[in-house]
């Protein structure tokens, strides 16, 4: 049974959301504000997180942030601010999706069913052992890394960044998330995760890939091909 956290201030929403996700097979937590929303989400460890973007105690933008430091499970937020820069500052900070009120709720259970899947298809390749985006191929089990054919050599921190790359397509991954995620080491700060992007993009560089992870300007960094590099200068990555 997947766990979903919703956090949401508004009480009757809040308790409509919980009664329908659990008719619908799902156990729900919920929260009312940002402060009780990263307590449940480091405790409960959610399959996805439905966010509100106004809440007492701080910002969806906010807590969004706070639990990408030591979740990767979705976050879909809900919002009646359809402005668009809102809505790029919520996939930046490290939603994976945004919902506008008034929604429907065969909308809003789409979208949750459909995160969920995409999860379960990382979790399915993992378990394959191969990642493959565009002409690169990662094989887990044997920490090797293949462009065209042609063996990458990586040191294994540079492999498993790659790897996490990889299984987040796409997203806007910011410095802290990959610390947290790749690295698990409170000691080492930001400035690490340039260093490795920096020797990362230069091996797959020499290999014919020199735009495959793009800098986005004062986030952190994106794995996207598009051959473009917001801020490439930035912090010397």
């Amino acid at each position: 049974m997947s766990t979903i956290l919703v956090v949401e201030d508004d009480r009757s929403l809040r308790e409509a959301l919980a009664y329908n996700l659990q008719r619908e097979g799902f156990r729900a937590v919920v929260a009312e504000d940002a402060d009780t929303a990263v307590i449940l989400a480091r405790r409960e460890q959610p399959s996805l997180i439905l966010l509100d973007l106004m809440l007492p105690g701080g910002s969806g933008f906010e807590v969004c942030r706070a639990v990408r430091t030591f979740t990767a499970a979705p976050i879909i937020m809900l919002t009646a601010r359809g402005e668009e820069v809102d809505r790029v500052r919520g996939l930046e900070t490290g939603a994976d999706d945004y919902v506008l009120k008034p929604f429907s709720l065969p909308e809003l259970l789409a979208r949750i069913r459909a995160n969920l899947r995409r999860v379960e298809i990382d979790h399915g390749a993992e378990q394959d052992g191969i990642l493959a985006y565009q002409g690169l191929v990662a094989d887990v089990p044997r920490h090797q890394v293949e462009v065209g054919g042609i063996l990458v050599p990586l040191q294994p921190r540079e492999f498993n960044l790659l790897v996490y790359f990889l299984r987040h397509p796409g997203t806007v991954l910011t410095r802290e998330r990959l610390l947290a995620e790749v690295w698990r080491d409170g000691f080492v700060g930001a400035r690490t995760v340039d260093v490795h992007v920096r020797r990362l993009r230069a091996k797959l560089g020499a290999a014919g890939m020199p735009n495959l992870i793009r800098t986005v300007h004062h986030v952190g960094y994106a794995l996207d091909g598009s051959g473009t590099d917001e801020g490439a200068g930035e912090n010397g990555s």
